[in-house]
């Protein structure tokens, strides 16, 4: 009898925009002690907007009038955060998705959400090839596997892989079609159940990652000689 994996869900409300980047952080660097994936929803406190962290700050702040403005863990462009459906997916180094081509585990990221909105009778697409975009702007155009509903980019991501693991932070702005968030969160853990065999448990340790959670905060992403280093 083969044992389902066990993935860990951490089912957030709306936190402060350095506290998002720091939580993620913290999950990336606890990625091997707690050797299981992660999934984590979160939200927004206050209008805010991240962008990547080979980004330089004096192009961004131009082109975005949101403030806090947080440098991400992971790379990509300029998202706006308000209403939009944020999550992240950690895979502990050694784990199938952390194996993947980095253009492999974007791809199966979206294929995911698409098969969770179809679930809910929304149809979206994944972009077949890339769209042209404002530069440092994610969600103005397209890159190639991008959920597309109507042909509009509604979902995209970015990434880092180090020795610990792999980091997927992904941003999806709902149609307006009067979408809830909750019944979204709950089709994206019942297709990882039909497509990954999944089985959902709460995360661990979420103290000791708090901890660590705090520093970063406080070290990093609440300092702007941090965010505005390049």
């Amino acid at each position: 009898m083969t044992t389902a994996p066990i993935w860990h869900l951490l089912r957030q409300g709306k936190n402060a925009a350095d506290y998002n980047m720091a939580l993620d952080e913290a999950l990336l660097q606890s990625a091997p002690q707690l050797g299981r994936p992660v999934l984590r929803f979160y939200g927004w406190l206050e209008p805010a907007a991240t962008f990547g962290y080979s980004q330089g700050y004096a192009e961004i702040e131009k082109l975005t009038m949101l403030r806090p403005l947080v440098r991400r863990p992971t790379g990509g462009g300029l998202v706006p955060h308000d209403a939009d459906w944020t999550y992240s997916l950690i895979f502990p180094a050694g784990h199938f998705w952390h194996r993947l081509k980095a253009v492999q585990s974007y791809r199966r990221a979206h294929e995911w959400i698409r098969d969770a909105f179809a679930t809910m009778n929304v149809p979206t697409t994944l972009a077949p090839m890339s769209q042209k975009e404002i530069p440092g702007q994610c969600f103005i155009g397209a890159e190639k596997d991008d959920v597309l509903w109507h042909g509009r980019k509604i979902a995209g991501a970015a990434q880092r892989r180090t020795r610990q693991g792999l980091l997927i932070q992904g941003s999806v702005q709902p149609p307006p079609i009067g979408l809830d968030r909750n019944p979204w969160e709950t089709a994206m853990c019942d297709v990882a159940r039909a497509n990954f065999s999944v089985e959902w448990q709460n995360v661990p340790a979420i103290g000791e990652i708090e901890q660590v959670t705090h520093e970063l905060r406080l070290s990093k992403y609440s300092q702007s000689s941090y965010n505005q280093k390049r």
